[in-house]
């Protein structure tokens, strides 16, 4: 089972078949997708299931939406507070699409450093991978994202990359960070749960 959140709802990708599902079940079938993905996309529906009983549903899912590939960090300084961006209206953490022949890590690294000036980056783990749907000239578009956990000793100046519409980066504490995870998104949220952070 995988989640894709399209607006912050989910679209389920699974090869059980649901219970509970409300009719909003949906096979693999182009059509059926764009329905779906629309349906969420407007506040039409609250969750969408996408079953298909075959165990490669996400590549077959794949093939169907064009996938944008991104790394991101969450990364953490000496005294174990978050490193956050504030990027339209919301707290999110640094991510961004890889170089050609560039690895997730080295991508991972890359994007943080570019979108907040921190430096001396170092991975400690790889977290886990999230999916969301987003539209880009009038197309849905998946976006995979690779996360991995890093440290630093950086404590300069943080810089926002404003051209990425970044207009804040900021260090969080736990009770700082629960706050800012209030007003995130759901991805970033079950980054934070599923891995036991704070």
């Amino acid at each position: 089972m995988y989640k894709v959140f399209v607006n912050e709802s989910p679209l389920i990708l699974t090869n059980q078949q649901p219970d509970n599902s409300n009719g909003n079940v949906f096979t693999l079938e182009d059509n059926a997708i764009d329905y779906a993905i629309t349906s969420l996309s407007k506040n039409l529906l609250e969750c969408a299931y996408i079953f298909e009983p075959g165990h490669d549903i996400l590549d077959k899912f794949i093939s169907k939406i064009p996938m944008i590939v991104a790394a991101g960090g969450l990364v953490k300084n000496k005294k174990g507070k978050v490193l956050f961006i504030f990027r339209e209206g919301k707290w999110d953490l640094p991510k961004g699409k890889l170089d050609k022949g560039e690895s997730m890590e080295d991508a991972a690294i890359r994007e943080v450093q570019e979108e907040t000036g921190v430096k001396n980056l170092r991975v400690t783990r790889y977290l886990q991978t999230t999916y969301h749907i987003f539209k880009r000239n009038g197309r849905f578009k998946l976006k995979k994202v690779i996360w991995f956990e890093m440290s630093t000793t950086y404590d300069g100046e943080l810089i926002p990359q404003e051209g990425e519409g970044i207009t804040k980066v900021k260090w969080k504490g736990q009770k700082k960070t629960k706050k800012a995870l209030k007003n995130s998104y759901k991805n970033i949220r079950i980054l934070f749960e599923e891995n036991l952070i704070f």
